[in-house]
C-alpha cells in the first residue's frame, strides 16, 4: 500500500542502466564500492512521477536537523530527479525520460519471476543488466556534506520483470545471430554439430 507520508517509493516499471546490484563497484577511483542503478522513467508516466515528487518532498520536510535547523529553499538544493533530454541529449535511451541515480552500501535484494510466476532471487549479472526493465524500491533522504545540500536516492530492492536490449553498445547473442539459420543435416549429428 502506498504511504503518502513516506520517503520510500516503489518506482516502476523503469528501464535500468549502469546496473551494479550483484557486485558493488566504486563510482570513482579510490572510493568505497557501492551497489547502484540508474532508473530511466518515461516523462509521460505522470502518476509515478507524482509519487516520486511526494516522497522527495517528504524527505525534504523531514530534514530540518540535517540542514542545521532550518530548511533551505528547495530550489537551492540538489534534487535526485534529472532530465535525460537536457543532461544526456546524445543518449537515445534517455530520450523523453527522467532519470534517478540510486546507490547503497548494502546489497539490495534482487528478484525476478520464474517460469511458474514465483519471485526468485537473482544471483547472476546475466539476469540483471543495463537495458532490462523492472521495479525498484527507493528511499529518499537529505544530505548535507562539505557545503553540498540535497536529497539523494537510496537503493533498496529490485524486481526484474523483462529483458531488454543491452545499453552501452553490447548486443545479445540472439540479436547478433538472428538471421543465421541452422545448417542442413548432411552427416551424423554429435552434440548438435553436423560432422
Amino acid at each position: 500500500m502506498y504511504d503518502n507520508n513516506s520517503t520510500k517509493v516503489v518506482i516502476g516499471p523503469v528501464r535500468l542502466s549502469y546496473v551494479n546490484v550483484i557486485k558493488p563497484r566504486p563510482v570513482n577511483a579510490g572510493e568505497e564500492p557501492r551497489y547502484s542503478a540508474t532508473l530511466i522513467i518515461p516523462k509521460d508516466n505522470t502518476e509515478m512521477i507524482n509519487k516520486i515528487k511526494v516522497a522527495i518532498n517528504n524527505a525534504y520536510n523531514a530534514a530540518t536537523a540535517t540542514f542545521g535547523g532550518k530548511l533551505p529553499p528547495i530550489n537551492t538544493i540538489k534534487l535526485p530527479v534529472r532530465d535525460g533530454d537536457a543532461e544526456r541529449p546524445d543518449d537515445e535511451a534517455m530520450a523523453g525520460s527522467l532519470f534517478i541515480n540510486t546507490s547503497s552500501k548494502l546489497k539490495p535484494g534482487v528478484l525476478k519471476f520464474a517460469a511458474n510466476g514465483e519471485k526468485v532471487p537473482v544471483t547472476s549479472e546475466d539476469d540483471i543488466y543495463s537495458g532490462c526493465y523492472g521495479y525498484v524500491s527507493v528511499n529518499f533522504f537529505a544530505y548535507n556534506r562539505n557545503g553540498n545540500k540535497g536529497i539523494s536516492a537510496g537503493l533498496n530492492n529490485v524486481l526484474v520483470t523483462e529483458r531488454g536490449d543491452y545499453l552501452g553498445g553490447r548486443s545479445s547473442a540472439e540479436s547478433d545471430f538472428n538471421d543465421i539459420q541452422a545448417p542442413a543435416a548432411s552427416g551424423p549429428v554429435v552434440d548438435g554439430i553436423n560432422w
